[in-house]
């Protein structure tokens, strides 16, 4: 691959995520191939993806929409794909269907043309298995909505080449992205360290410490996050969310750091999806009002101190285990989630002791694995030290 060159990329997949990323190579000089057994889901694609850089013109934000979709074709047969440099899957989540992709795929490509997978949550190195050229193989994740979110992580296999992963990082930085490099291990850094977030509210909630609005609201008026946890499952989708949660719990053998939550699979199960169909923890009914939270600053304050101190431990531990540089974690968790700064600034900011004893004084409550500080938070809070940034 020739990162100086605008070589066809082909994308697999015509959903949100697959037309997102076509959106964005095109928009970057590449031909772009999409492809997808399903016609009509094609003929969708392509008419949405017309409107969208027809409005980015008209609101300036891009200068000619035309010379874009001219770049974009659609196709039903993977033979198409025979003169890609690179060509990124992003379809279902399920490893059997990947590698049966990934397999078929590889007999069209050219001997050099790079394989990536936008797995949110799946072994790379599983995908990369189903292939007689393992090297070329490495994910490529897109967070949604690809044109609009910056970061992107790049996660090599263990059998990817070497130098292919710095190749890709340096294409995607001229596609106008922000990438990182992740280790192939459960949900890389972002699904990783985020999972607090979610699972310690879920927490609080069903220990009736405080309700889903005085939660949400610590964590926005207070903490500063853009949006409160339930706020953001209801957003993202519990078939999504959860899903997520229930497969990094499951491929880290079960650690009850990240155990799912009753609340939220009872929802999956009754379909209560969040905003996608009109209720998940919250109504989105025509006319429902959102529940009030209990504004006492004292117990929001308890509230996000506990979320952030075990997302701060989770950020320590990525870094303690080498799963990516601090570098790359604090840019993942900004740029990724938006969170309001990087979660080692905000050790460093209140003191990796203080953040230490925080979590310290839960394990001495519950007594629950869940609560262990990392080694390294450890370490550095003993000696009250700040990370190097």
């Amino acid at each position: 691959m020739d990162i100086q060159q605008h070589f066809p990329v082909g994308i697999i997949g015509s959903g949100a995520m697959g037309s997102g990323i076509a959106q964005v190579a095109a928009t970057a000089g590449h031909p772009v191939i999409i492809y997808d057994t399903n016609p009509a889901a094609l003929e969708k694609c392509r008419g949405s993806l017309a409107a969208t850089l027809q409005k980015l013109q008209e609101k300036g934000k891009l200068p000619d929409a035309q010379a874009v979709i001219g770049r974009l074709s659609f196709a039903s047969d993977m033979n198409a794909f025979a003169a890609c440099g690179l060509v990124i899957e992003a379809i279902v989540e399920r490893l059997e269907v990947k590698k049966s992709v990934f397999t078929t795929l590889e007999q069209v490509v050219a001997p050099d043309c790079i394989l990536a997978s936008n797995t949110s949550s799946l072994s790379i190195a599983s995908i990369a298995s189903a292939c007689t050229r393992a090297d070329r193989v490495l994910g490529i994740h897109f967070f949604n909505p690809a044109p609009l979110m910056a970061l992107v992580e790049v996660i090599p296999a263990v059998q990817t080449a070497p130098g292919l992963p710095d190749q890709v990082k340096q294409l995607m930085q001229q596609w106008g992205k922000a990438p990182v490099i992740a280790k192939d291990t459960p949900g890389f850094i972002v699904n990783r360290v985020a999972r607090p977030f979610y699972g310690e509210a879920l927490r609080i909630y069903e220990e009736g410490i405080a309700d889903m609005a005085t939660i949400d609201w610590a964590m926005t008026a207070l903490a500063g996050f853009k949006m409160g946890p339930f706020t953001l499952m209801d957003y993202i989708g519990h078939d999504v969310n959860y899903v997520v949660t229930e497969t990094v719990f499951q491929s880290f053998f079960c650690d009850p750091r990240y155990k799912p939550s009753f609340s939220q699979k009872r929802l999956l199960e009754a379909g209560w999806l969040g905003r996608k169909s009109g209720r998940g923890f919250y109504s989105y009914a025509e006319g429902s009002a959102m529940p009030e939270p209990v504004k006492d600053e004292a117990a929001g304050r308890a509230i996000w101190e506990r979320i952030l101190f075990m997302l701060i431990n989770e950020a320590v531990d990525a870094l303690q285990w080498q799963i990516a540089s601090a570098e790359d974690i604090e840019l993942a968790m900004t740029k990724g989630v938006n969170y309001p700064k990087g979660l080692l600034q905000w050790c460093n900011e209140l003191g990796s002791g203080y953040v230490l004893a925080g979590l310290d004084s839960l394990y001495e409550v519950y007594h629950e694995d869940r609560y262990r500080a990392s080694a390294l938070l450890r370490r550095m809070g003993v000696a009250q030290k700040e990370f190097p940034l």
